[in-house]
């Protein structure tokens, strides 16, 4: 895969400017104190391993800047005769072909390596957000397959207690009502008793207490409502209340027991 945005890995800004400067005094300043021992000694080596070390850190411009800096400050200061310019010898001339060259190398290397790093980072980033895009894609998935499983299992409850059904009550969707169709058709004869409640072909028949106490703190679980028996009379039936998760909201369907 071609990742274009490989080669900008290296820190913007000027804090980057202000640490190449930095390593490139600290070098200095180090061969200096090393001076009275090497003498005129490998005099860019310590302006290598800053150029080096400020590629790693900083990006490829800067650690340029530092080589060409370096390899001023080591003719002028550690190249015999020392102090002067104007004077170029068999010790320039090597400073001036194994110093950039070697350290030209290096930057190359590290540079190469610093792109491959973020590349796979870029690329791991990628596969990371790829994997929970699809993650989260199959969850919705299984949660539609329930969903729709709930519905399809719901009409078949009502279809197979359609008459044995007291009411309807929507938890979600609080503007349910019957589908699109003549209500009585549907649950039987009777109204609609209150928002998000749809009543069965059993619902005229229970006793009114009890449609206020089952509207108001209706929840999954087992009842004991009492229904018509005759013209005065009333009698305890059990009846059982289910929960249905669909696409639509949360449903409860309350009849009679088997």
């Amino acid at each position: 895969m071609q990742v274009n945005n490989a080669r900008r890995w290296a820190p913007h800004g000027p804090r980057r400017w202000i640490v190449a400067a930095a390593a490139l005094a600290v070098a200095a300043v180090v061969r200096l104190v090393l001076h009275p021992l090497l003498g005129p000694i490998m005099p860019g080596t310590a302006f290598l391993i800053a150029a080096v070390l400020i590629e790693y850190f900083c990006g490829l411009t800067p650690a340029l800047v530092v080589m060409v800096s370096g390899l001023c400050l080591a003719d002028y200061l550690f190249v015999p005769p020392y102090g002067r310019l104007d004077i170029f010898d068999q010790s320039d001339i090597a400073l001036l072909v194994s110093y950039p060259l070697i350290t030209l190398l290096v930057i190359t290397l590290v540079e190469r390596l610093r792109r491959s790093q973020f590349r796979a980072e870029l690329l791991a980033a990628v596969a990371q957000s790829r994997y929970e895009m699809l993650l989260r894609h199959d969850n919705e998935r299984v949660l539609a397959r329930h969903a729709t499983n709930e519905m399809h299992r719901m009409l078949h409850h009502i279809a197979q207690h359609s008459r044995e059904l007291i009411l309807i009550q929507a938890l979600e969707n609080k503007s349910f009502s019957a589908p699109d169709m003549d209500e009585s058709a549907a649950f039987g004869s009777g109204s609609a008793i209150g928002e998000g409640i749809a009543p069965g072909p059993r619902h005229a028949d229970v006793h009114d207490d009890d449609i206020q106490r089952i509207s108001s703190g209706l929840s999954p679980g087992h009842y004991r409502i009492r229904f018509k028996s005759g013209e005065r009379h009333w009698k305890p039936v059990d009846c059982v209340c289910e929960r249905f998760t669909t696409h639509a909201g949360d449903f409860l369907v309350l009849r009679i027991e088997d």
